[in-house]
């Protein structure tokens, strides 16, 4: 058994501090107790993620989006019989429940502690001008710009290698010599490091016509100007458990409305909505993608990823979307250049 106090939640918790409680433990959900401890359900990523995707709010308690009914053993129960009950129901965790209905432990399949492996290659895109970032990109590109305490495309690959994550492609065009200069091939960052080198700009898919064979592993596809603390882990499995072949990260993005939005029929006044605030899923930059998707990339032709996109949906491929909840920028302007750097030591330092 595990620690599993350190994830106990209250049904009227925020789904957002659910959601840090989760990234933080190393057990990979939230466990809903009531005062006296009895369970109430439990949280996973995916639950959160689905939540979402059906319009529930961050603010609003985990109890709209928990497990309430979740698979439970008693106390006592040997490791046999808690990996069959595992294997039956297709769950990673198991709380423990006295008579009385109250959780006093928790049972989790070691692999999940344990550090994996990925043989997945992952291409960063690194080969864009930057130019709204204006003089600072002039003589840098833009994923050598420093945040914090090393380059931008430092701090992802380091990301990725902490999950497991050793294959890195850059794609670079602008100022390649630099980002070649600074990464060589990978040693010193402990990964293996090629490129993919645009003679003419391809867009930003364009450059995946480049990739050698990559058998029957998805690819990770990346922006080199994204800074995120995706749960990396949790991506994979969900697009192996979709069956999907193309998974894109999106990021929910509000906008409000600065005025008192009339509503009308034909020219009768029905009713003011006081600055309302639009949700839309915006693209992330952030793409797994099965190779023999990426074999459909015309070779050496401008091609931009929403192409793709379209290509899979067009032929009714499997195409899906991976809610992004955890700490995201985009790196792509002035002001996020520097909200970045303000960001760093709060979001990667303290990891």
């Amino acid at each position: 058994m595990t620690n599993w106090e350190q994830i106990l939640c209250r049904p009227e918790t925020a789904i957002r501090e659910g959601l840090r409680v989760i990234t933080n433990s190393s057990l990979q959900l939230a466990v809903v107790a009531d005062d006296d401890r009895k369970l109430l359900g439990i949280v996973t990523d995916g639950d959160i993620r689905r939540g979402i995707l059906r319009g529930v709010a961050l603010e609003a308690p985990l109890a709209q989006v928990m497990n309430s009914s979740p698979t439970t053993i008693a106390p006592g129960e040997s490791p046999d019989v808690v990996l069959r009950l595992m294997r039956s129901h297709a769950v990673h965790h198991l709380p423990v429940v006295d008579p009385d209905g109250r959780i006093v432990g928790l049972e989790i399949l070691d692999h999940l502690l344990n550090r994996e492996i990925y043989e997945n290659t992952v291409v960063l895109m690194a080969g864009g001008l930057g130019s709204r970032l204006g003089e600072l990109t002039r003589e840098t590109p833009k994923p050598l710009l420093p945040v914090g305490n090393r380059p931008i495309l430092e701090t992802i690959i380091q990301n990725f290698r902490q999950y497991g994550f050793y294959r890195f492609e850059i794609s670079i065009n602008y100022l390649a010599e630099k980002v070649r200069g600074y990464f060589g091939d990978g040693s010193r960052f402990g990964v293996e490091i090629g490129y993919l080198e645009e003679t003419q700009r391809l867009g930003t898919a364009g450059s995946l016509s480049l990739l050698d064979g990559q058998g029957d592993s998805p690819v990770v596809v990346m922006n080199g100007d994204v800074l995120t603390q995706v749960n990396w882990h949790q991506l994979m499995d969900f697009h192996r458990e979709q069956g999907a072949e193309a998974t894109m990260c999106v990021r929910e993005l509000g906008i409000q409305v600065p005025y008192g939005v009339a509503r009308i029929e034909g020219n009768t006044l029905t009713g003011i909505e006081e600055k309302p605030t639009h949700t839309f899923f915006v693209n992330a930059g952030i793409y797994v993608i099965q190779p023999h998707v990426l074999r459909e990339i015309p070779r050496g032709a401008h091609y931009d990823m929403p192409q793709l996109f379209d290509a899979v949906i067009a032929r009714k491929g499997r195409a899906v979307v991976f809610p992004v909840c955890e700490y995201w920028m985009d790196v792509g302007q002035v002001h996020d250049f520097h909200r970045a750097n303000g960001d760093y030591p709060q979001i990667f330092d303290a990891k």
